[in-house]
């Protein structure tokens, strides 16, 4: 019997020149319907391109309010979970940018994008979305595909200057503490004040200080592996939480589940889903 269309999953790199601000592509060809998928707070920005069916998105998880159909989009840094799936069958590419590289290939304050999506002409200007949705529908291969996303973000960002060494120094802090950096020694290891760097959080990353660091934290907890902590309470200890407690009500407000939730689905889907391991922290399991 001949097996069933499932569709396909790719994932590409940006060009040398973009991965300061591009962490991935990843390309999407639905055969059919393809099951709603929770998608969970992350640093990043993303880029939705499609063609075919939408994109449906609901509150997640317990409420399952509809968000919208939306064909493609820009979602902005988000604290709350939400359902994402397609109905019928389509193509979509996604854009991972980091929140750096986002404010300068989009040229805009990133607090216009947090907590919500627009549709990306809002960004790139009127008929932007129509004409390279064209091309890359039209593109033989996705190889193809990711040269004309690379030709397009490359010139968007040669055209707007880089960020400042501030902002840069203040993001790879907390990058490379995993969010466990207070504002008090944020301000000590930078040398400028509180103000400023709130000033530039909100411009260039699109929310506080604090909330980034709280959603890296979350996710440094969610993806340490199981072999290296005994408990939930020793996790909490080594990933920068008060206690147990403190972790529980933090995952349960960025996703809905408990710790021991999260990462039993987190673990099932790694498993079972290979294809998708090195997928953006946003998309983690089917509902």
């Amino acid at each position: 019997m001949e097996r069933p269309d499932q569709g396909e999953r790719v994932h590409g790199r940006p060009s040398a020149e973009l991965r300061k601000q591009v962490i991935k592509y990843r390309g999407y060809r639905m055969a059919g319907a393809r099951p709603a998928r929770t998608s969970l707070p992350a640093g990043s920005v993303t880029l939705l391109l499609g063609w075919g069916t939408p994109l449906h998105l609901r509150d997640s998880p317990g409420n399952d309010a509809p968000l919208g159909q939306w064909p493609s989009l820009i979602a902005g840094v988000q604290t709350v979970p939400v359902l994402a799936g397609y109905p019928g069958p389509g193509h979509a590419i996604e854009v991972d940018f980091t929140s750096l590289g986002a404010h300068r290939c989009l040229g805009v304050p990133l607090h216009h994008l947090a907590e919500t999506r627009v549709h990306p002409d809002h960004v790139m200007g009127t008929g932007w979305t129509e004409r390279i949705t064209e091309r890359l529908a039209a593109a033989q291969d996705w190889p193809g595909r990711w040269a004309i996303i690379d030709n397009s973000l490359m010139n968007r960002c040669a055209e707007r200057p880089p960020p400042s060494p501030l902002m840069t120094e203040a993001w790879h802090l907390l990058l490379t503490h995993d969010g466990n950096m207070s504002m008090s020694e944020l301000v000590t290891a930078t040398g400028r004040g509180r103000r400023r760097i709130q000033a530039l959080f909100r411009e260039h990353i699109g929310v506080p200080p604090q909330t980034l660091s709280r959603i890296l934290r979350f996710q440094h907890a969610l993806t340490v592996p199981a072999t290296e902590y005994r408990s939930l309470a020793e996790l909490a200890t080594m990933t920068g939480y008060y206690d147990q407690a403190h972790m529980n009500r933090d995952f349960h407000s960025l996703s809905g589940y408990t710790p021991r939730q999260l990462r039993s689905i987190t673990a099932q889907s790694a498993t079972t889903d290979t294809s998708d391991n090195d997928s953006c922290f946003r998309d983690f399991f089917a509902r």
